[in-house]
């Protein structure tokens, strides 16, 4: 058998630098893997009608939820005699034309989640308030009507409202109607999504999404054109999704807006919210009135990627992106 040759001490020293040139790049290759890049909301927006620069980009993360459901229904507006009154517009509605429009970077402080009815009334209490202070300013820049929503924590079976005896479960983890705003502490399946603030707070920004429909008169505008289709026609419930779309856009824009801004919206609470939007929609609560579990992710995206309202227009959208 022939000996081995033996390498010269140049061809050693060219095999030690090619294998710590492979040992780099698995290195790179790892960290690009490991890395979440999620987009953040833009920096360039302005805050209603008048300037307002600001915001810092974004990015999502982890998490799982079942379908929301949310029947707001107001079917004749009631405007004041004077002062502020709604608008029953959709698609060319005031508040969906500026393209540069949005919500200002605002600190949000909210208490530590605690999986209790208590607990749970603390932590929506205070987002109420950072809701009412983000949205507030920015409809009443255009003349509209703002008022808080009132807040209510049933702890029954079934609750009443204006819009009749609501069930709790899996579809009612929030409710809006009329004005009021509900949050049975049965219907956020906290024993399946523990300690995850961010899925609880997305979830009840989209039912606060429903307010802000409702005062800017695109809820009234929405509900003539279901009841003159019909609930369950297709035109009706069309019109019932990019209702239900739109509220998703203005819940991510609320988050996308007070990530890292130096309060308890934090970057994990964010990602938790951006992820959990997939696992809702029609495709998951096997009805045809939310738009697909796609579609809801991609709308409350839409909203949190770009804090601008005019990319909230759902009722300007094809009817593929509404399905």
């Amino acid at each position: 058998m022939a000996a081995p040759k033996r390498r010269s001490p140049a061809a050693v020293i060219g095999v030690c630098l090619g294998a710590v040139a492979v040992l780099v790049l698995g290195l790179v290759a790892i960290v690009a893997l490991n890395r979440t890049e999620t987009p953040l909301a833009d920096p360039s927006f302005r805050d209603a009608p008048s300037s307002q620069d600001s915001p810092a980009p974004l990015p999502p993360g982890g998490a799982g939820a079942p379908a929301s459901a949310s029947t707001p229904a107001s079917e004749t507006p009631s405007p004041s005699a004077t002062g502020p009154q709604k608008v029953l517009k959709l698609a060319d509605h005031p508040i969906l034309q500026d393209p540069n429009a949005g919500l200002q970077n605002r600190v949000c402080t909210l208490p530590a989640w605690q999986s209790t009815q208590e607990g749970a009334e603390a932590f929506f209490t205070a987002a109420s308030k950072c809701l009412d202070a983000a949205w507030g300013p920015f409809l009443e820049a255009y003349h509209l009507p703002f008022t808080p929503p009132a807040l209510h924590f049933p702890t029954g079976a079934s609750f009443e409202t204006e819009c009749g005896t609501i069930q709790v479960g899996i579809a009612t983890a929030a409710y809006y109607c009329e004005n009021n705003l509900y949050v049975p502490f049965r219907g956020l399946q906290t024993d399946q999504y523990g300690n995850n603030p961010g899925v609880y707070l997305a979830l009840f920004a989209h039912e606060y999404g429903h307010h802000v429909q409702e005062v800017a008169g695109l809820m009234d505008a929405a509900w003539q054109k279901i009841y003159e289709a019909g609930q369950n026609s297709p035109a009706g419930l069309e019109m019932s999704r990019r209702k239900e779309l739109q509220a998703q856009c203005f819940s991510g824009m609320f988050l996308g807006a007070h990530v890292d801004q130096g309060g308890t919206i934090s970057r994990d609470m964010y990602n938790k919210a951006w992820n959990d939007q997939e696992t809702r929609g029609d495709n998951t609560s096997r009805s045809h009135d939310h738009g697909t579990n796609a579609h809801y992710a991609a709308w409350w995206r839409a909203g949190a990627t770009s804090n601008r309202i005019s990319d909230c227009n759902t009722f300007a959208a094809p009817s593929a992106e509404v399905s």
